[in-house]
């Protein structure tokens, strides 16, 4: 089958399209045939191993330090079951699947196999495999950020930085479906993408600071990690939460600082930990109520892969870059 395999790390140009073997499922797994993956905005800095100093360590123990150990890229797929282990209830030859394959990767090639209890659900039936390969990274990011950590209740304020991004664009529909009123921060090129997701409220962040607006929110979530909780503290209401998807370990000391003292609270976490196959099915039931979408700014054929990182790597794609097969 054919694959974008790494065998070092570096810029875009060490992807290179190889044949690989074909996998095979094992009792309690499903081989799928994938017609669509991403370009997440985490899959450069494996590709480079250029990760912040706290997680170096642990990556690299788990990753490998000198070249990587798992050498197929990729985290999201959709595509259809070919054949299943001969243990496996949930899914049959012929089903159309999304899912999330975590530390796994391997989603950049023709085939992949998971096993039946994983990050996998039935496609949602009325968007393609483009979207559906888009939506479980960013969308259950923004789903257990708001519902699990945040808590998010019908009628409070929220605010979502980064409302443009992967996750950003699924917070602010997510935050919509549990009722809140959302404003979201993002750039001038993006504000109409912003208002069409549903925002109530759109602050172009070239043209103004939304801590100076006099504005509180009973959840401030930075999606993109380029705002801070000490500028952002005024904004938030007694007992606002603060939500972040990116963190070093002064936001680490803050976390563990706000959780015994004061009223408002710095949360962030691995997201990823926390997902289960009912949040995906949860997804599937908000696209066919239309209650979500997929956003794409780009689609790319597998082949052009080094292409996608590049463009990925500039930091401004609008909700996601996908890779067709």
């Amino acid at each position: 089958m054919k694959a974008i395999v790494y065998e070092k790390y570096g810029p875009p140009d060490v992807l290179q399209l190889k044949e690989v073997e074909k996998p095979n499922p094992r009792d309690n797994e499903v081989l799928i045939k994938i017609y669509a993956t991403t370009v997440t905005a985490e899959d450069p800095k494996q590709r480079g191993f250029t990760f912040p100093p706290l997680f170096w360590l642990p990556t690299g123990i788990l990753f490998g330090f000198r070249k990587p150990r798992m050498k197929i890229l990729g985290f999201e797929l959709a595509g259809e079951v070919e054949s299943i282990g001969k243990s496996v209830k949930r899914f049959k030859k012929g089903d159309q699947v999304f899912g999330y394959t975590g530390l796994s990767f391997g989603a950049y090639a023709e085939y992949k196999c998971m096993p039946e209890d994983g990050l996998l659900a039935i496609k949602p039936t009325n968007i393609t495999y483009e979207e559906a390969a888009a939506s479980p990274n960013g969308a259950l990011s923004a789903l257990v950020f708001l519902r699990n950590k945040g808590i998010i209740q019908k009628g409070e304020k929220v605010l979502i930085y980064g409302a443009s991004g992967s996750v950003g664009t699924y917070a602010v529909q997510l935050a919509k479906y549990f009722g809140a009123e959302v404003t979201g921060v993002c750039s001038t090129m993006n504000i109409e993408l912003v208002k069409s997701l549903g925002a109530d409220k759109v602050i172009d962040y070239t043209k103004d600071d939304f801590t100076q607006s006099g504005e509180t929110y009973d959840i401030i979530f930075d999606t993109v990690g380029k705002s801070s909780f000490s500028q952002s503290k005024s904004s938030l209401k007694k007992n606002g939460r603060y939500l972040l998807t990116h963190f070093g370990l002064s936001d680490i000391f803050q976390m563990l600082w706000t959780t015994m003292i004061g009223n408002k609270k710095v949360i962030g976490t691995a997201a990823n930990f926390n997902w289960k196959p009912e949040d995906l099915n949860l997804l599937k039931e908000l696209y066919e109520a239309r209650k979500l979408k997929s956003v794409i700014d780009r689609l790319y054929p597998l082949e052009e892969a080094v292409e996608a990182h590049r463009y990925v790597e500039k930091g401004h794609k609008k909700g996601n870059v996908v890779l067709t097969l």
